[in-house]
This record gives C-alpha cells, structure tokens and sequence, in this order.
C-alpha cells in the first residue's frame, strides 16, 4: 500500500520524505489555507521535494471551469499533478474531457460505492472515499472501502482507490488488511504509526544497560585492565 502524506506543510513532507514514507501527497484548499502561504509557493515546493504525485484541487462548479483549471494546474509538472475534481455531473464532465487530454485525476468526496463506480466509469485515475468523516455520522468507512474493492475487483477498473480523511492508526491497518491501493495520511497519524509502549520500555532498557557497561580505552578490551 502507497503512503500519501495528506498536507500542504512542506516541512511535514520533508520528514515524511526523509524517513522514505512518502510515495505522494495531498492537498485542499483548507490544507493550503493552513500554511499562511502563497499558493503558487506552496504548490512549486511540494513539486520539488515530493517523489511521486501531488493531488492538487480544482474549485470551479461547472465543467468547463474545471478542465481549464486541470489544465493549468498539469501543466506545472505533467508527471506529478493529479487534479482533485469533486464527485458532481460536472466533475466527471471534466473528468473524462481530462481523460482525453491525458491529465491524471483524483475524484474526492466519495461516501458511496455507486459514486466510486461513477468515478471509475469515468476514467478517473484515483478515487477518494472520507471514511472518517463517514464515521463521524455514524457509519462504517472501512466498510466502504471493502465495498469499492469488491467492485473494481469484479469488474478490472485501473482506477485505484485512496483511502482519504483519516484519523488514527486502526484506519491505516484496516486499510492496508483490506488490500486499499493508497492511504493519505495526515503526518500526525504517520508519527503515531511509530508508537508502541513495549518499543518505549525497550529503547530505556537498552539505554539504562548501556550506561552500566565499564568504559575501557579503545582495543583495551574493556574494564580497568587496560588503563594506565
């Protein structure tokens, strides 16, 4: 499963980068917004540090305006830019006429298996189901989730399926069990995916007995034998 880093924050990319847990990135209006940032900075420094694609948002409500958005935003770096093009008539107008142009897309506010399956027949390169905030009312995300695979299982879709709008480590888990192409993760929930109380203890046990080990002179052997 491809690790997406859901965040505009370059510097939270660059960790991510660093410590090679980052295939991708995601963005929104809202994660731009938080930076306190240009755009246009905001959207050349991720090009520039991040290894694979970069889900970039269109806002326009009509079809036209979303294609020439899409247009504008590939052409920053054809290889890297995925177009987030919402889940309406008019997105997947877009979406196809994207299709056509050879503009790579990202379908996003997805709550239902037949609007995954729209997406799909559309030609959308990924789709983005909320599972979290599908929790937050009260149903099963995950469920979801095994709903899409089953389908574009049966019927062969390329379109691959990014697990959006996560919030704790037990979604990444389910996620990757249920054999999801890509999970966009906050880079809050990527550091928790580090925490184990019994890695913890472990790391001061070694650390308690390191410190109780005699230091002798390099090549000395150890203890006091080898001093002068």
């Amino acid at each position: 499963m491809k690790f997406f880093i859901d965040s505009a924050r370059i510097e939270e990319v660059r960790q991510a980068v660093a410590m090679g847990v980052c295939d991708g990135v995601t963005t929104n209006p809202t994660l731009v917004a938080q930076t306190g940032r240009p755009h246009d900075e905001v959207i050349r420094d991720l090009l520039a540090v991040v290894p694979g694609p970069v889900s970039l948002e269109a806002v326009s409500e009509d079809a036209d305006g979303l294609f020439e958005e899409a247009r504008a935003l590939s052409a920053r770096n054809p290889e890297k830019v995925v177009v987030k093009i919402p889940m309406t008539p008019a997105g997947l107008v877009a979406v196809r006429r994207c299709v056509e142009a050879g503009i790579r897309t990202n379908v996003t506010l997805v709550f239902s298996a037949t609007q995954a399956l729209l997406a799909a027949k559309a030609g959308a390169t990924y789709v983005s189901p909320f599972i979290g905030r599908l929790d937050d009312v009260s149903s099963d995300g995950m469920a979801l989730i095994e709903e899409i695979l089953t389908i574009y299982d049966q019927y062969d879709f390329d379109t691959e399926v990014i697990v959006a709008s996560v919030r704790h480590p037990m979604h990444v888990l389910r996620a990757a069990m249920l054999g999801a192409d890509v999970a966009t993760i906050p880079f809050g929930v990527v550091l928790k995916l580090f925490e184990h109380p019994l890695t913890d203890a472990g790391i001061r046990k070694f650390l308690e007995d390191h410190r109780r080990i005699p230091q002798g002179a390099p090549g000395s052997g150890g203890g006091s034998r080898g001093l002068v």
